[in-house]
């Protein structure tokens, strides 16, 4: 049970275009920036954020980005989050069978060692603590730019914002990530937990 409710459907009305761009991009309209509209400069400015990260304008691949996210939820325990990333790495191309392997990053054939350096530094960056070192970024260095870095470290942290945000109020998750997080999830330990 959602420890905060949705905000009340005037404002939501009031924020309908940007709860209408989530909807676009995810394929539903997330209970996490329901809730979210209860504050409309928060959303404002978390949508903000949401389109420089994760938007058509960012420079890291759709595919990685959408890993990262699901490598840095897996490392805070949530599982909202995991369940929207695993989605979303669907739904922009990522193979069903690669997301079923994220967390097996280090040893599977499936992840490029590009892939492997993104995915160590998302692992160890969404801990708590936090557990990045310098052999991280210099892993990376080999593979990215320093921009493509940063916007790494920036979707890090962007995620370390919603796992925190999803996990306190315990949102409930939809119906379609619920259901892909149960079908290629579920067999690697994932649970609804308290977001049923």
């Amino acid at each position: 049970m959602p420890r905060l409710n949705a905000a009340p459907t005037d404002a939501l009305a009031k924020v309908q275009p940007l709860l209408d761009q989530a909807a676009q991009v995810m394929g539903f309209t997330p209970n996490s920036l329901k809730i979210m509209a209860r504050s409309p400069a928060m959303l404002e400015g978390f949508m903000a954020l949401s389109f420089a990260l994760m938007g058509p304008g960012a420079k890291l691949d759709p595919q990685l980005r959408q890993m990262i996210a699901n490598i840095t939820s897996v490392a805070a325990g949530c599982n909202y989050c995991q369940a929207h990333t695993a989605h979303g790495a669907e739904r922009v191309g990522l193979p069903a069978e690669k997301v079923e392997t994220l967390w097996m990053y280090e040893t599977s054939e499936h992840f490029s060692e590009a892939e492997r350096a993104a995915l160590s530094l998302a692992q160890a960056a969404g801990s708590v603590p936090n557990q990045a070192t310098e052999a991280h970024f210099e892993a990376l260095k080999t593979h990215f730019s320093e921009d493509e870095i940063a916007e790494i470290v920036g979707i890090i942290s962007y995620f370390g914002f919603l796992n925190r945000w999803n996990d306190t109020l315990a949102t409930p998750l939809e119906e379609n990530p619920l259901r892909f997080g149960e079908a290629h999830l579920a067999a690697s330990g994932w649970k609804v937990g308290n977001h049923g």
